[in-house]
């Protein structure tokens, strides 16, 4: 099972691959899609949907898990909701399974707690997915999003 995890942006969307090699995650590869931020918002959006289409083409992933939009502010969730949709239509158009996950869920699944700072949460997936280096934070939140889709796959097939 190889999972695309994704961090929608309209500037920076991260995005990251897991494997599963028997009961354990590997990481595969994560990087982080960037649209100029001086660009108009459809040519971002053209960008973040080229480059996860590439992601997608160069990986082969069964199934793409995506991060809720959250912002306290409506406009900020407004303009992150169309980044969200591009991620959506790339999984669609790629006949990919597609779930999705609120980022204190993410938070919580990966370092034990919803409120965990993004060093912690890079840290614990550095950690678990066994990179040397830690990649952008954009990418390493996409990463925390694969694994908690990867184990939530895994917990659904275990019967209980």
């Amino acid at each position: 099972m190889i999972v695309l995890g994704v961090d929608p942006g309209t500037i920076r969307t991260g995005w990251g691959v897991v494997r599963r090699a028997g009961p354990r995650l590997v990481g595969v590869a994560a990087g982080v899609i960037h649209a100029r931020a001086d660009s108009e918002l459809p040519e971002r959006l053209r960008v973040i949907h080229d480059g996860l289409r590439a992601v997608i083409a160069e990986h082969a992933p069964s199934c793409m898990a995506v991060e809720d939009v959250f912002s306290k502010h409506a406009r900020s969730a407004l303009v992150l909701g169309h980044a969200r949709g591009v991620v959506l239509l790339c999984a669609a158009l790629c006949e990919l399974e597609l779930s999705a996950y609120p980022p204190a869920v993410v938070k919580r699944s990966v370092a034990g707690r919803g409120a965990a700072p993004k060093e912690q949460l890079g840290r614990v997936v550095c950690a678990m997915l066994g990179f040397r280096t830690m990649p952008a934070v954009d990418a390493t939140d996409a990463l925390a999003v694969a694994i908690t889709h990867a184990n939530a796959l895994l917990s659904r097939r275990q019967p209980h």
